[in-house]
């Protein structure tokens, strides 16, 4: 491998997971306010593979241009070889952890030996994890942080006319769906964390798991669905989203809200009808939010379940996976 050269995963076409290839690429420059970082661990998205799949569940006129040859993947956590004029707060030697520059298209570049990224999108990793247990957090925790505790932005919501605005949930009773994936196993403990009561909502080989995060009720949803059997909650966090998110309508009491994570909601009417509002946005990448979520992290307030790792060079084993369903917390690449 020549001087300047990483090894990384690549995209050279679109399609399942065999176009994912371990191949060298170059080392990322870096720009003013960037730094530079070895990784050592890599969180696996569902981002990653709508990239590799080439967004086919989006509109096409959603559908952003990709630039081949693309490295995939936006979580990470690892050491800063470099740091470039104008950062302040990290340095050479820090262990840092990030989802870096998501949603851009094309600047994104996890699934790599380095990185390197705007310093406001990185936080310290805490000390007491692992680099694999840091890599899992960042956008399954921001996704949980950005819906239910403060959004932390104000760019236009591309999938709504209106702000996100998360709601008080201290005394709240709260319904997560899919909740023993990345985003709702951490939405779980944010939730009990702000006091509210969590109704989670998952298959019956997650009950043990999700009873010992907290969760006050379970609902084994191969055996009911949840919107048979629960009424008058105030929240609803849908994980999983898409066009059947609008049953959980009935569980919700009026003033209530429902919080689809994907799109596919088409029941504004009946929501309107009820009394409920609807609102969902897109995750942003956000060093200080990541910081207090590591705080968290460290004082073991919140923990991240690891579903399965595996080398980089395998990224396509873990992708293939990952089309299985069903993962108990996150997966992840490991570098090292």
């Amino acid at each position: 491998m020549k001087q300047n050269e990483m090894k990384a995963v690549r995209l050279h076409e679109f399609g399942g997971p065999e176009v994912l290839l371990y191949e060298n690429a170059p080392v990322p420059t870096l720009q003013a306010g960037e730094i530079l970082v070895k990784v050592h661990a890599i969180g696996i998205n569902p981002p990653d593979w709508y990239l590799r799949e080439g967004y086919k569940m989006l509109p096409p006129e959603w559908r952003p241009n990709i630039p081949f040859p693309i490295i995939p993947g936006t979580d990470l956590s690892g050491v800063i070889t470099a740091v470039a004029p104008g950062v302040t707060g990290f340095a050479v030697g820090d262990e840092v952890f990030s989802m870096v520059q998501f949603p851009s298209i094309g600047d994104s570049a996890a699934y790599a030996e380095y990185v390197s990224g705007p310093a406001t999108h990185f936080a310290h990793k805490p000390a007491g994890i692992s680099h694999i247990q840091a890599a899992a957090v960042p956008m399954a925790g921001l996704t949980a942080w950005q819906f239910l505790i403060e959004l932390g932005h104000d760019v236009q919501n591309p999938l709504q006319p209106h702000k996100h605005q998360p709601v008080p949930l201290a005394g709240k009773r709260v319904l997560i769906n899919g909740a023993a994936g990345g985003v709702g196993h951490l939405a779980l403990q944010l939730a009990k964390w702000k006091g509210a009561y969590v109704i989670a909502v998952a298959s019956g080989r997650h009950e043990s798991f999700l009873r010992e995060l907290g969760a006050d009720e379970f609902i084994d949803y191969t055996k009911q669905a949840p919107e048979d059997v629960v009424r008058d909650v105030d929240l609803v966090l849908d994980t999983l989203g898409g066009p059947t998110t609008g049953r959980f309508l009935k569980v919700l009491k009026k003033g209530g809200a429902l919080f689809p994570v994907f799109l596919g909601f088409s029941d504004s009417e009946e929501a309107e009808k009820l009394g409920i509002s609807v609102s969902m946005t897109q995750v942003r990448s956000n060093g200080p939010q990541l910081e207090e979520i590591g705080k968290l992290l460290a004082s073991g307030i919140i923990r991240v379940a690891i579903d399965s790792t595996f080398p980089l060079s395998a990224a396509s084993k873990a992708h293939e996976r990952a089309a299985h369903g069903h993962i108990q917390g996150k997966m992840v690449l490991n570098v090292l």
